[in-house]
């Protein structure tokens, strides 16, 4: 868990998020800017720096894509190019009227974009509204991943949504729940050791025999 900036971002279960997004983020322009993050599995930077023109077209209707620029990501590697989800596009709906000329989420006074930290800053104020501890504008990035890991995604195409240079680097975001642990070992109980064994505990060998078992 991350606190105070140190650890790994919270990822998010579906009731903190739901609470997060009906009552922490009180604006639409605050949940535009972090459902980008969720639906999309952006950094913030990435998010702050899009385009208005990356999502709306000249007609001003919303794009069947969203486009994150190669300036704008770590490491400048790659432009990509993401579907935007229903529930993204809804979010953005209603935050159509206040998008910038030049950027989707304008600075203050509407003077170029919002800046990472000035986004950092409402969600640690939107999590205090609803008591959400270890959140930080990397957990929807971290949430997203896993999720889609865990639907059996295959991780090629998670690093080509991500933008992570390689499958190790990925696999750090990634959680590992203590359920998903403990499905893990409980799924060794196939391998039916203890059902051929006696109720002393002595081995039942194939012919019936409690011999010493040979060694090759």
């Amino acid at each position: 868990m991350k606190i105070n900036r140190h650890g790994q971002a919270k990822v998010l279960s579906q009731p903190e998020l739901q609470l997060l997004f009906s009552e922490g983020l009180t604006t639409p322009r605050d949940r535009a800017l972090f459902g980008t993050c969720l639906y999309t599995a952006c950094r913030i930077n990435e998010a702050c720096t899009l385009h208005t023109a990356d999502i709306f077209n000249d007609s001003g209707l919303m794009r069947s894509h969203l486009v994150i620029r190669k300036e704008n990501t770590k490491g400048k590697l790659d432009t990509r190019t993401i579907p935007i989800l229903d529930d993204l596009r809804q979010l953005l709906t209603t935050y159509r009227d206040a998008v910038g000329k030049t950027y989707l989420f304008p600075g203050r006074w509407g003077r170029g974009h919002i800046h990472p930290d000035s986004a950092a800053a409402l969600l640690i104020a939107a999590c205090r509204r609803v008591g959400l501890e270890g959140v930080s504008t990397h957990s929807f990035r971290r949430t997203a991943l896993t999720q889609m890991s865990d639907s059996g995604i295959p991780l090629r195409v998670v690093q080509k949504i991500s933008g992570h240079r390689s499958l190790s680097q990925l696999q750090e975001y990634l959680e590992v729940r203590p359920d998903q642990v403990t499905g893990a070992i409980a799924s060794l109980s196939m391998l039916g050791v203890s059902s051929s064994t006696t109720s002393a505990g002595k081995p039942i060998y194939p012919d019936g025999l409690p011999s010493t078992p040979v060694i090759r």
